[in-house]
C-alpha cells in the first residue's frame, strides 16, 4: 500500500509520514537532582546504523533535541549523515540548558540570545549549515513570551539557519499562539491510540500546522514488549517514572494501560502487523496531518517502524471500533 510523504504544515517541507524519534539514542542523562531522563545505555554503532537503515526503508525525517543525551543524540545524527545530509529533513529543539561534560540538565533558558547559541550549538553538533526545523522544547514557556521568541525564530530563518519552527506543547491555546508566526510549521505533541488529542488537530486545520505525535507507541507499551512482569532499570525514564509518565508506575507498566491494549490488540494486529505498526497505522489514520516519531535505536526497531508505511493506516472503521472498545 504504502504512505506518500507528508508536509510540515504550511512550510512546504515534505517528510516521511512516519519519522524516527532519536531521543533513546542520545543515552544516559540526568535531571539536576539525578533523575534519570534518558533510556539507558546505548550502543553508538547500532545507533548510526539504525538512522541509515532507517532511511534506506523511507524513513527521513529524523526529531532530536539539543539536551537528548546532553548534546549527545544531535552528535550521533551528524556522525550518522556526514557527507549525506540532503538525504534527511531534521528537527531538533532548544530552551533545556545542560551541562555536556557531566550529562546533566541545568536549567530553561528562552531568552533570544540564548536561543541563538543554542542554535549554533546544535548547527555545529549535528555537522549542518541548516537546521529544518526547530522546535521550543519547554511546553509550558508563558504565553507573553511567545511574540518575542517568534522574532528571534523568524530571524533565524532569515539568515537560513533554520527553514521552519514549531512548539513541543500539549497546549491547544499555545500552539494557536505560536502559529501566528509566518514560518510556524508544527506543534510536536503526546498522541497515541490511548491518547487522542481531538483539539490540538482542530488547531492544526485551523492554523495549517503539521502534528508531530510524541510518544506514539506510549513508551514502548504499545509494542505489545512489556506485561505485568516487566520492570525498567532505573537509568532509563521508564523505570525512575517520573510523575508525568502515566506509562509506567514504580518502574512497571501501569495495569490500567495494559488492559487498554488487550482491549485493542486484535484491531492493532489487523493485516499481518505488529501491534507497533498497527498503533502507528491508528496515528496515520487519524488525520493527514499527522507525523508520528517512533522512538528507535536498533536496525530491527527502524525495520519494524518502516513496515508501517507498507500497511499503510487502519481504516475509518477500524478507528471508530478502537473508540468504541476504549469508551472514548
Amino acid at each position: 500500500m504504502g504512505v506518500p510523504p507528508r508536509t510540515l504544515g504550511r512550510s512546504g517541507i515534505e517528510v516521511s509520514a512516519i519519522g524516527f524519534g532519536a531521543w533513546a539514542i542520545g543515552g544516559p542523562y540526568y535531571a539536576a537532582d539525578g533523575t534519570a531522563v534518558g533510556w539507558g545505555e546505548v550502543n553508538d554503532d547500532e545507533s548510526v546504523a539504525a538512522l541509515r537503515r532507517a532511511v534506506e526503508l523511507g524513513i527521513t525525517f529524523i526529531d532530536t533535541a539539543d539536551s537528548y543525551g546532553a548534546g549527545h543524540s544531535e552528535r550521533i545524527i551528524g556522525r550518522a549523515f556526514a557527507g549525506r545530509r540532503d538525504e534527511v529533513v531534521i528537527a531538533t529543539k532548544f530552551g533545556n540548558v545542560f551541562d555536556e561534560s557531566r550529562r546533566v540538565l541545568t536549567g530553561i533558558d528562552v531568552s533570544p540570545e540564548y536561543i541563538r547559541r543554542a542554535c549554533r550549538a546544535s548547527l555545529d553538533r549535528l555537522g549542518t549549515d541548516h537546521i529544518d526545523l526547530y522546535q521550543l522544547h519547554i511546553g509550558e514557556m508563558p504565553l507573553e513570551r511567545v511574540d518575542e521568541t517568534i522574532a528571534t525564530l523568524e530571524d533565524l530563518v532569515a539568515e537560513g539557519l533554520i527553514r521552519a519552527y514549531g512548539w513541543s506543547t500539549d497546549d491547544p491555546e499555545r500552539a494557536a499562539a505560536f502559529a501566528k508566526g509566518p514560518h510556524c510549521a508544527t506543534v510536536q505533541n503526546q498522541m497515541n491510540v490511548f491518547d487522542d488529542a481531538p483539539e490540538m488537530l482542530a488547531v492544526c486545520d485551523a492554523h495549517d500546522l503539521a502534528s508531530i505525535n510524541r510518544g506514539p507507541l506510549a513508551m514502548g507499551l504499545l509494542t505489545g514488549k512489556y506485561d505485568a512482569t516487566s520492570r525498567l532499570p532505573g537509568d532509563d525514564v521508564r523505570g525512575a517514572s517520573p510523575a508525568w509518565m502515566t506509562y509506567f508506575t514504580g518502574g512497571r507498566p501501569n495495569p490500567e494501560f495494559l488492559a487498554r491494549l488487550d482491549a485493542v490488540r486484535e484491531i492493532l494486529a489487523s493485516g499481518g502487523r505488529t501491534l507497533a505498526q498497527g498503533a502507528l497505522g491508528w496515528l496515520l489514520a487519524r488525520s493527514g496531518r499527522t507525523v508520528p516519531i517512533p522512538g528507535i535505536r536498533t536496525v530491527a526497531q527502524a525495520e519494524q517502524n518502516a513496515g508501517a508505511l507498507r500497511h499503510g493506516p487502519l481504516t475509518a472503521g477500524q478507528l471508530t471500533e478502537i473508540d468504541s472498545l476504549l469508551r472514548r
